[in-house]
């Protein structure tokens, strides 16, 4: 698969299942009405894992633009390449909301909360305060950026058992990344959501937020109030500066430390 169709891929797979349970927890006559944030932070969680384990061997899994802009921007990363993953990323953004809206139709159509029917696409804070609703993305992102390169570097510590006769050692390295980073990712994302979900619901990725806000500006919902794009910025740009930080505070780490 072509790395900018898996990060498509990947990205579709993230908002579907994360603003799924939003959706499911949200919205009136849902079957999963009023369930907690606990319900949210989880199936979020488990959207980055199902993400990862999707698309990683093809893309490495960005699923993001802020954490590409910020593997560009230290030269862990092709520059050539990176219109090319956002496009990607924004476009199964685009695509994941679409399917939310088609699936959910109905009852955002039976919901009269108009933050409700935003919540299905986009972020909010709890109380609208821009500066600090920044620094609340901008901390939110760098510890999920600083999370997925530490848990990365674990490997490094990992060894490989002696061979048996002519069977190779296995690389536990390897099998550590593949097999077990994606599920280790989906629990870093559940627990920066239980600490700072509650603050602006994390959107931690510019595509996730702002694609989905586009569609509810644009698809008829009824009664859908307004798509706040005056708030649009700040799970934007936030991001973007939250995981340069983060990856330049790993950085920093590694070679003080190391």
């Amino acid at each position: 698969m072509h790395p900018y169709l898996a990060e498509a891929l990947g990205t579709c797979l993230l908002v579907l299942f994360g603003n799924g349970v939003v959706a499911s927890t949200v919205l009136k006559k849902s079957k999963g009405r009023e369930g907690s944030w606990m319900a949210i932070t989880i199936g979020w969680g488990l959207a980055v894992m199902i993400a990862v384990y999707a698309v990683a061997r093809f893309s490495e899994a960005h699923l993001n633009p802020a954490i590409t802009l910020a593997l560009a921007s230290h030269g862990a990363f092709n520059w050539a390449d990176v219109p090319g993953y956002i496009f990607g990323q924004c476009a199964g953004a685009l695509t994941g909301g679409l399917l939310i809206y088609s699936v959910y139709y109905p009852h955002l159509a039976a919901t009269k909360d108009a933050g409700r029917k935003l919540a299905c696409f986009s972020t909010s804070p709890a109380i609208y305060n821009p500066p600090f609703n920044f620094l609340a993305e901008v901390l939110a992102t760098a510890l999920l950026v600083f999370g997925v390169l530490s848990i990365s570097s674990n490997a490094e510590w990992l060894h490989s058992p002696l061979p048996i006769d002519d069977i190779p050692p296995l690389d536990f390295a390897d099998f550590f990344i593949r097999g077990f980073r994606p599920l280790l990712l989906g629990l870093l994302v559940m627990g920066i959501g239980l600490s700072f979900g509650g603050l602006t619901g994390d959107a931690l990725n510019p595509a996730r937020d702002l694609m989905p806000r586009l569609l509810h500006a644009i698809l008829p919902i009824p009664g859908k109030g307004s798509s706040h794009f005056r708030y649009a910025w700040v799970p934007v740009l936030g991001p973007i500066v939250g995981a340069y930080l983060g990856l330049t505070l790993h950085k920093f780490c590694q070679t003080l430390f190391l």
